[in-house]
């Protein structure tokens, strides 16, 4: 079974994980992970760390000669912004964070809460994703992920694209939309929030196409997770919100529309998989909102750490590489082997089956 955990805290020196589970055989493109590790520090509307960390994560176990041996991979990130002594403990928790929850549940204060419930921790994720990611691209399974909405602005219609399309359209984006229109727009609504000093969120959507049926699925939410057209479907007839099976001698069984997002009765259909999260703004605000002191249990505003304005085009990273991770997850279970050449044969003779 492929598993990961992550260890480490935002501000701390080092991030690591480890990923279990990942067969043999594969050859990792450390360009590509790099890629992948600059998306999650890039788009619109970023704080002022990301100019101060330039993210590299090291594979410490695992390889031999950048190939898979099946072994447990770690992955090592120093943080360049270390700095021991300025690590102040703080008072006033931020409404929307983990601040105050957490530091009842561990009564250890707030400055051990945030270290982890920082989002700085997903760069140990998007690392694991994009091994995971490159794993399923044996597979021609392809991931990609963009940005349809952030605060009012949002694209209009599905997005009738390929994975290619999608990838080379972000690529040229500052808030990675495929939509230029849409773009200038969200990029008006960051500034206004920055003038504001307060934060936006939004939505992505996470598209993965090459799936075959019965492979099980599931994904972690953020604040809302949507299948497709989501909450949509509530709104209309039965004969408006399901796709219709058709069939071809080449294609097998196929449906001309997605309402269902790829998924049915919870299993995958063979259409492409199309997942929708939608993040809440940032709770760290430059004008904080009223929060308690929790040694004097005053009234006063919350405390503020160094902070995006807005993360939506990071979050669909990292959402690609979690979808990744699950995916992967799921496809190891259903063709298990020891490695990359068992699974191989595995996963062709179940394609053989399918189309009998």
């Amino acid at each position: 079974m492929l598993n990961y955990v992550t260890s480490g805290e935002s501000h701390g020196q080092y991030m690591s994980a480890i990923l279990e589970g990942m067969p043999s055989g594969l050859q990792l493109d450390f360009d590509q992970l790099s890629l992948d590790l600059a998306r999650r520090q890039g788009g619109y509307g970023r704080g002022g760390r990301q100019k101060i960390e330039k993210d590299h994560v090291a594979i410490t176990g695992g390889l031999l000669k950048e190939i898979t041996t099946g072994a447990p991979l770690g992955f090592l990130l120093t943080n360049a912004d270390f700095k021991i002594n300025e690590m102040p403990e703080l008072f006033r928790p931020r409404p929307g964070h983990a601040d105050l929850a957490g530091a009842l549940k561990y009564q250890q204060g707030i400055r051990p809460v945030l270290e982890r419930a920082s989002a700085r921790e997903t760069v140990m994720r998007v690392a694991v994703g994009a091994v995971c990611k490159q794993f399923l691209n044996q597979f021609g399974i392809e991931i990609v992920a963009h940005v349809i909405q952030i605060g009012a602005a949002a694209v209009k219609g599905e997005v009738k694209l390929t994975a290619a399309q999608i990838r080379e359209k972000c690529s040229a984006s500052q808030t990675y939309c495929v939509c230029p229109e849409t773009e200038k727009r969200m990029i008006e609504l960051i500034e206004e929030a920055r003038r504001k000093k307060d934060t936006l969120g939004g939505k992505f959507e996470v598209r993965v196409m090459g799936l075959l049926a019965q492979i099980l699925m599931s994904m972690q939410s953020i604040k809302a997770v949507e299948m497709g057209d989501g909450i949509k479907l509530g709104e209309g007839f039965g004969s408006e919100a399901h796709d219709e099976i058709f069939y071809d001698s080449k294609r097998g069984y196929y449906r001309k529309t997605n309402h269902a997002g790829g998924v049915e009765g919870g299993m995958t259909n063979g259409a492409d998989l199309v997942v929708r999260a939608t993040m809440k703004p940032i709770s760290t605000l430059g004008q904080p909102l009223t929060s308690v002191n929790m040694q004097t249990k005053q009234p006063e505003k919350a405390d503020f750490e160094r902070s995006d304005f807005c993360a939506v085009p990071a979050g669909s990273v990292i959402g690609e590489a979690l979808v990744a991770y699950v995916i992967a997850a799921a496809f190891i279970e259903k063709f298990g082997g020891d490695s990359l050449t068992e699974i191989k044969a595995n996963y062709q003779n179940y394609q053989k089956l399918l189309r009998a």
